[in-house]
Parts: structure tokens; sequence; C-alpha cells
């Protein structure tokens, strides 16, 4: 089993920013992807970036956020970091992290473990 636990989110003003972080404690040495989702209010879950634990840190990021959003690893600290910078009010949402075991996990459903996720508040 792997532990999940989110922190850093809280309210900031619209072009401000924030950083998640996702410490990950268990058998860690079974995940080879970690990525951050979010859901907004009466939407569905969404991708928000993911990133690879092994084979150079591949990072693949939702149209919406490139160029505001850098998400990022200490493999010394087992944690996955996201950078958010130039929020906007669409932004608010609950930010969840999720770690899978598969290296080519680019689903929802190929995750395996989720945090309790993180809230968001980005007022205009």
């Amino acid at each position: 089993q792997v532990q999940l636990v989110e922190s850093g989110g809280g309210l900031v003003q619209a072009g401000g920013s924030l950083r998640l972080a996702c410490a990950a404690s268990g058998n860690i040495f079974s995940i080879n992807a970690m990525g951050w989702y979010r859901q907004a209010p009466g939407k569905q879950r969404e991708l928000v970036a993911t990133i690879t634990i092994t084979s150079g840190g591949s990072t693949n990021y939702a149209d919406s956020v490139k160029g505001r959003f850098t998400i990022s690893r200490d493999n010394a600290k087992n944690t996955v970091y996201l950078q958010m910078n130039s929020l906007k009010p669409e932004d608010t949402a609950v930010y969840y992290c999720a770690a899978a075991r598969s290296l080519m996990a680019t689903t929802e459903e190929m995750y395996n473990y989720w945090g309790q996720g993180t809230q968001v508040t980005v007022s205009s």
C-alpha cells in the first residue's frame, strides 16, 4: 500500500501562486508515475499534470494549465510538487494527488492510490 498526503492548498487572489506538495509513504518502490487531478464543484475530476518517477521524469499537462503550472519531483523526499502560477478563478477545485504502478498511466483509472485532496480557492 501507498499513502499520499497533500498539503499547500488555500485561498489566493487571481494572478497569485500556490505550491502543492504530495508526500508518499509505504510501498513507494512500486510507484512509477504520479499526478495531480482536480475536481471543481459540479464537475468531473480532471487531469492537471503527471510525472514519471522513473524514466527521466517525463511530464504531461492539461492544456488549461500549460505555461502556468509546473509539476516536479524530489525522489529523495518521496514528494511531488505542483507549482501553480497566474492562478485563475476557474482553477478553484479540490486538488488530488495520485500514484500509479504503471509507468504508462494516462487515465484516471490507471492510478492506484489517491490522497484525500486539498482545497484551492482562487478569488477574482
